[in-house]
């Protein structure tokens, strides 16, 4: 691939994750989350690669910003709808992990994503919110919603979620 005027470059740069896991099994999920979203904790490296950031935290519920640009697009110059989507993953599964006890885990067992409108780097900072609609012990719902910075709706979701304890090694 050559390098002219056109050629763009993004770098991508994570805090080892590992850091963040050990104490899982010491923190329940909101009180993990807060700390995240403080920086206290490191964050899930898939943030950096989509420019996602947890903006809030409360019982049940998370809020992520997230700011699109060039390296997002598909062919036909929008957002990628797999961005939206794992917003949408993120913040359903999040806005769970609030509600779990330490040395539990999740993970998406189903996601329905419905794309309301197109996004592109304009469209940011795009804001993602997740909430839990039911809790359970083995499974949990929940369901979310990306808005734009004009405050329009592009992307709702609703999802399922296994909870399991997490191995301790």
């Amino acid at each position: 691939m050559s390098t002219d005027s056109t050629t763009r470059e993004t770098t991508v740069t994570w805090t080892d994750p590992s850091q963040g896991l050990s104490l899982l099994p010491t923190m329940d999920g909101i009180d993990f989350l807060r700390k995240m979203a403080a920086g206290e904790v490191p964050g899930a490296p898939i943030g950096a690669h989509i420019g996602m950031q947890i903006a809030e935290v409360g019982e049940g519920t998370v809020t992520f910003h997230c700011h699109p640009d060039e390296s997002h697009y598909n062919p036909i110059g929008m957002v990628h709808g797999g961005l939206v989507c794992t917003l949408l993953d993120s913040a359903l599964g999040c806005a769970v992990h609030t509600t779990l006890p330490a040395g539990t885990g999740y993970t998406s067992i189903e996601i329905k994503v419905n794309y309301l409108r197109p996004v592109s780097k304009d469209s940011g900072p795009l804001v993602c919110t997740g909430r839990v609609t039911k809790g359970g012990r083995r499974v949990a719902f929940a369901e979310g919603e990306v808005v734009d910075n004009l405050g329009k709706t592009v992307a709702t979701a609703s999802g399922s979620l296994l909870i399991f304890p997490l191995e301790t090694t």
